[in-house]
Formats: structure tokens, C-alpha cells, sequence
């Protein structure tokens, strides 16, 4: 993975993460369970990423 993304990857897990809290205070009594899992997963996909950047940055200057 390119460590250059990790920015990247942060910012659209965090953007995913606000969207999918904003949909859960929009529509709070009746709660669109689909939008709201999908945009989770969308920023734990992204985080992971981050974490995998993150991880490998780390691992190649240890070398």
C-alpha cells in the first residue's frame, strides 16, 4: 500500500463516519438500517486501509 493515501484514507473514513451519524439523527424514529450499516462499513473499510498504510510505513522503516 502507498503510505502518500493515508490522509486520504482517514479523511473518507471520517466523512463516511459523520454521514452515517447524520442519517441516524435525520431519520431517528423510523431508522434506515441499510444506508446507516452501509456507510459504517464504507468508514471501517477505510480505517482499515489507514491502519494497514499506517502499519506497513511503520514496518519499513524498522528494516
Amino acid at each position: 500500500m502507498n503510505p502518500k493515501f493515508l490522509i486520504l484514507y482517514i479523511i473518507a473514513g471520517s466523512i463516511a463516519l459523520v454521514i452515517a451519524v447524520y442519517e441516524v439523527i435525520k431519520t431517528y424514529p423510523l431508522l434506515n438500517i441499510g444506508i446507516i450499516a452501509l456507510n459504517l462499513l464504507l468508514s471501517l473499510f477505510f480505517y482499515y486501509l489507514a491502519y494497514k498504510t499506517y502499519h506497513e510505513k511503520k514496518d519499513k522503516e524498522l528494516m
